[in-house]
């Protein structure tokens, strides 16, 4: 009994220890679960798709096409009445007779006239049956030059597919900033929570020793009910920072992808000092430019507004390609039009130079380039709002350190404060509200030093974000 008691102890000590989730953990759960992830990362499968899809420009394109058509009359070239016999005057017998050459009666009239064997076959020969048209074909064309159009897409769709790559590390940099501050939130209020439930105990145990002192005379019942209040407000500050606990621990776990109603224990929830070793630090501009995911991004898409002017321009320039086809069709259209498939080849090129446009061409280019000119302005704009904003993120730094550094001072000076009030108290030198004031003192000053540590981790990760320097 006593060994499965054992076994089950540390059966749920390992749980609770698995249970609880690191940072890291958060991070690497939220870029899984977010779902602006996952349109990053599909943003750059189409990036690859457009980019391969330009690499087949370079390559021969083949063609099958192929058509059927039924017509309701046939094709004929000649009209009979046209190869109809001729009529000659006969003296023998006083009458008009046709000419036969020598060639049976087909017993067939036309107009009157007699159509003889010959001119049915003349009429047979130059008549096609074409009511059932068939006709198919393969086609190879090969581009030899485009005006640089093709290479130019090349240049963007690489550009395109980079582009989608630092976008979705930037994204993943805003998961990892917002995931950073759930989750410290939550350090920090379950701090606070302790140390509610610390000054609750302080003003708790106030409360009991004016109602002894009340009881032997030496306080006043006015004391006890100032001293009541801060009770009541100590507890109600607790159910609050609680129910913001709870609040944050879901907001984390939507961040995260996991069940709201499973609350998240974090392991640096439970430490009593955060232990943050920080200082300022020196910062290189030019590597933060080559750092920033955003600036790099916004640098490839000034090249490709470059290479969109260039597809602009090959409109301008002279086009060729060969092109070379198979085909058949039925009827045979070099045999006579006979009811079978007749094959044959073509090869060729095609050449297009443009002539005149009525400056509709060279307009279009130009208005690329001042395309490409403003995103040109609009990187050198991003680069100026990118200093600022590392300047400000580091002087939010540093005030944030030297806070930190005036709040472990400020706690040092409280604790003695209170503990100098508490004595004074038990030894009558000291009022009760001289110890709720030096409780109330503790109470900020152990706020204002959480408050001071997440605030300078949170720069610190605000200001590795801004820089490029953000790990994940």
């Amino acid at each position: 009994m006593r060994k499965l008691l054992i076994l089950m102890f540390l059966v749920s000590l390992v749980g609770t220890l698995s249970a609880q989730v690191t940072l890291d953990s958060c991070r690497h759960m939220a870029l899984r679960n977010n779902k602006q992830m996952s349109i990053e990362q599909l943003k750059i499968e189409q990036a690859v798709y457009q980019r391969k899809q330009a690499q087949a420009a370079y390559k021969p394109s083949i063609d099958f096409a192929g058509t059927y058509i039924n017509n309701g009359r046939q094709i004929s070239l000649i009209d009979i009445k046209d190869i109809t016999p001729s009529q000659f005057f006969n003296p023998a017998t006083g009458n008009y007779d046709f000419v036969l050459d020598g060639l049976p009666d087909v017993g067939l009239s036309v107009d009157g006239k007699i159509v003889n064997a010959a001119t049915q076959k003349v009429k047979d020969a130059l008549t096609f049956d074409s009511r059932n048209v068939f006709a198919a074909g393969i086609l190879v064309t090969q581009p030899i030059y485009m005006g640089g159009k093709i290479k130019a897409m090349n240049q963007i769709t690489k550009y395109a597919e980079e582009i989608a790559h630092l976008l979705h590390d930037r994204k993943a940099e805003d998961v990892i900033y917002s995931v950073d501050q759930a989750y410290w939130l939550v350090v920090s209020l379950k701090a606070k929570e302790r140390l509610a439930e610390s000054f609750v105990e302080l003003v708790t145990s106030l409360d009991n020793d004016v109602k002894k002192m009340l009881e032997q005379g030496v306080a006043t019942r006015a004391t006890l009910l100032s001293v009541d209040v801060k009770v009541n407000e100590a507890n109600v500050a607790l159910t609050k920072v609680r129910n913001g606990l709870v609040l944050s621990r879901m907001a984390l776990a939507q961040l995260c992808g996991e069940p709201l109603d499973e609350p998240m224990i974090l392991a640096d929830e439970n430490r009593t000092d955060l232990g943050v070793d920080m200082y300022p630090r020196e910062i290189d501009m030019r590597q933060v430019y080559n750092r920033r995911n955003d600036y790099n991004a916004l640098s490839l898409g000034v090249k490709v507004y470059d290479e969109k002017a260039k597809v602009a321009r090959s409109e301008m320039l002279p086009t060729i390609a060969a092109m070379g086809s198979v085909f058949a069709t039925n009827p045979h259209v070099y045999n006579g039009f006979k009811r079978e498939f007749g094959v044959n080849y073509a090869l060729g090129a095609v050449i297009k130079i443009p002539l005149w446009h009525w400056g509709g061409l060279s307009n279009k280019y130009k208005a690329a380039l001042v395309d490409a000119k403003i995103k040109h302005l609009e990187m050198e704009e991003a680069k100026e709002k990118i200093e600022l904003q590392v300047t400000q993120a580091n002087f939010k730094y540093q005030e944030a350190y030297k806070t930190y550094e005036m709040t472990k001072s400020n706690l040092v000076k409280a604790d003695e404060n209170l503990r100098v009030a508490q004595l004074g108290f038990r030894e009558g030198m000291a009022t009760s509200d001289d110890v709720l004031t030096a409780q109330t003192a503790w109470l900020q000053a152990h706020s204002e030093k959480i408050d001071a540590e997440i605030d300078l981790m949170m720069c610190d990760v605000y200001l590795s974000k801004v820089t490029g320097n953000m790990k994940y």
